[in-house]
């Protein structure tokens, strides 16, 4: 996965036209590989699927990726800043529901274990990405809560 320039443009959506967005962006993934679909805000962008920790149900939600300084991805919670986690991230957070996240890229699909960054890993990831990524302080200047970082551990591909 190849990490597309910080500085390319971006319009902010409002919070409440987020979820919108994502179920269209999800449509068109599911549709697509072409490239304006699959890379955006100069980040490459990734289909995450859960399953809903009260519905038990999947959902699907297009993110943007991140890769750390040793090209492991990485999705950002932030949510644009909320006072709330997006459900996504609740529903990863419940292990019992989500032993393992379907991620699918543009060139391939599989099932990854979501390790939620602490300590010492969290501060470091966090320090490259907003050196990378400056607007994620902006996010994380508008809440209280700690916008979460997470690690998607590639563990198995997913069967066609």
């Amino acid at each position: 996965m190849v990490q597309s320039q910080a500085n390319e443009p971006f319009v902010e959506p409002p919070v409440d036209q987020i979820p919108i967005i994502s179920r269209a962006h999800v449509e068109a993934m599911e549709t697509t590989d072409a490239e304006e679909v699959w890379v955006g805000a100069g980040m490459q962008q990734i289909m995450l699927q859960t399953v809903g920790r009260k519905s038990g149900k999947p959902h699907k939600v297009a993110l943007p990726i991140w890769l750390d300084p040793d090209g492991r991805p990485i999705v950002v919670a932030s949510f644009a800043g909320a006072s709330r986690h997006p459900a996504w991230y609740l529903n990863l957070a419940d292990r019992k529901a989500n032993p393992e996240v379907f991620v699918r890229d543009r060139r391939h699909a599989f099932w990854a274990e979501a390790h939620i960054l602490q300590g010492e890993a969290y501060e470091r990831v966090w320090r490259a990405l907003t050196a990378d990524r400056p607007y994620y302080n902006d996010y994380q200047s508008r809440t209280e809560r700690r916008i979460p970082l997470v690690r998607l551990v590639e563990r198995r591909p997913a069967s066609s």
